[in-house]
Order: structure tokens, then sequence, then C-alpha cells
């Protein structure tokens, strides 16, 4: 554990250091490390959003409301969760970076948006789905995020005229038993664990820490979250220019 006396910039060095010296490091994020890609955070509820939808983003985005009311649901996914224009920040281009040297092994995220694999991540555990994926409920035909952007009320499979469910996890749907086992794999035999971007309150996401094992935890987040008081580093920091510090080693051959 740092000193409560250590400033700002001791903490950075310290972070930068830890980066340096690991070659296991596990990252964990959540809706702030796509926040600084203009991907809004459907939590913070704007006036905007009040005057648009009948209904809070928790409710719209349920199974019970997908069953409902599809027609409502497509007009708020589309709306304000498929951001196809959003690039990559600092943070998705460092990490990228860093896995191509051999020294972050996985991403465990909670972001739907497939930022991470288009900075070039490749091992990417996406643990409430991804918007890019989508699938016909009758004959599982494959569909793409502009295939839903451009289609009209609910959309239908040219196939077989079923209709189209995006592989996210809504409210009330349970994660994805496999992917849980990878990220709880990667994050207990992790040298260096990064939380970024996540205050840490969505379960079971949030109980992933609990399997970490080892003695640098470091936790990014621009407020404070319930584990603060576990994590060896807390940085209140944007996280994009927390890892543009960071200096990547070249990639492995």
């Amino acid at each position: 554990m740092g000193s409560n006396t250590e400033t700002r910039e001791e903490k950075i060095a310290r972070f930068l250091q830890m980066v340096e010296e690991s070659d296991n490091i596990v990252f964990f994020g959540g809706a702030g490390v796509s926040t600084e890609s203009g991907i809004p955070d459907f939590r913070s509820v704007d006036g905007l959003y009040n005057q648009e939808y009948d209904y809070p983003p928790e409710t719209i985005l349920s199974h019970t409301f997908y069953r409902r009311n599809p027609e409502e649901f497509y007009r708020f996914y589309r709306n304000k969760m498929l951001c196809l224009d959003a690039e990559p920040n600092m943070a998705h281009k460092k990490l990228a970076a860093l896995e191509a040297a051999g020294k972050v092994r996985a991403v465990v995220t909670q972001n739907i948006d497939g930022l991470h694999q288009k900075a070039g991540s490749k091992v990417v555990l996406e643990l409430h789905g991804s918007v890019h994926r989508n699938y016909c409920e009758s004959c599982h035909a494959f569909y793409s995020a502009e295939d839903i952007l451009n289609s009209k009320g609910v959309p239908r499979c040219e196939a077989c005229g079923g209709s189209i469910k995006p592989d996210v996890v809504l409210y009330e749907e349970g994660l994805d038993n496999r992917t849980i086992q990878e990220a709880v794999r990667y994050i207990s035999q992790a040298d260096l664990l990064i939380i970024g971007g996540t205050s840490l309150a969505v379960y079971p996401a949030a109980g992933l820490v609990d399997y970490y094992q080892g003695n640098k935890l470091v936790l990014v987040n621009k407020s404070a979250t319930p584990r603060d008081g576990q994590a060896d580093l807390v940085l209140q920091e944007s996280i994009g220019e927390l890892f543009s510090k960071i200096d990547c080693p070249s990639a492995i051959s």
C-alpha cells in the first residue's frame, strides 16, 4: 500500500513502474473507458433523454421490456447504444500495444462497443456481449450492427422472418458462464490487475475483483469506488490521459 501522503505525480510514477515491471497484466474496464471516446454512459440521464423516453434506461434495457415493447426497445437501442462512429482512445490503444508486447494477457470489459478490438486487442472478454453480434432468434442467422442501425422498427431476418436480437446481456439475463470462467482464470493468475472506468457497482461483474490474488491492484476512476480500500493504488484520473503516459515496448515478434 502506498502512503496517504503520496503526491499525484508520485502515484502516477508508481503506476508506470508497476506496468513496466509486470508481464502478466489484466485490465478490467467499464463505461468510463468508452465515455472518453464519446460514448455516453446511459446511467447519467440527461434532460434530452427525459424528453425522449417514458422509461428509465435500466427498464428499457431489460429482458421483460424487450419482449413486451420491442419497437420502443429498438428506438432507444439505435439512438443510444449504436455509436458506430466512435474511435478507440488512448486507453484502448495502449492496452492493445501492451498486449502486442506480451505484457497484457487479457482485457475484461463490461462495454459492448467493440472498441478494444477496433484498437487491436486480441484477447477481449466481453462480460455483457457486443452490439456487433446480432442473431435471428429463430434460425440464428448473423447480422451486423450496421444491419440493425439501418433497419426500421423491429429488425426481421431476411431468411426466415424471425426477430433479430442483439448479443448483449440485458437486465434480468444471466452472463455467459464461459466468459465468466475465462475472466476468473485470467484475473486469478494476474500479477497486476488494473481496474479502470468502472464504479464497481454492477454485479456479478464487480465481484470478479475478489478472484485477484496478487498485491498490485490498481483502481483508476474519476470518482471513489466501494473497493478503494482494497486497492494498492488508487488514481482518480482520466484513464486515457493516464494511459497516454505509458511507454510501450515494441511488440514481441
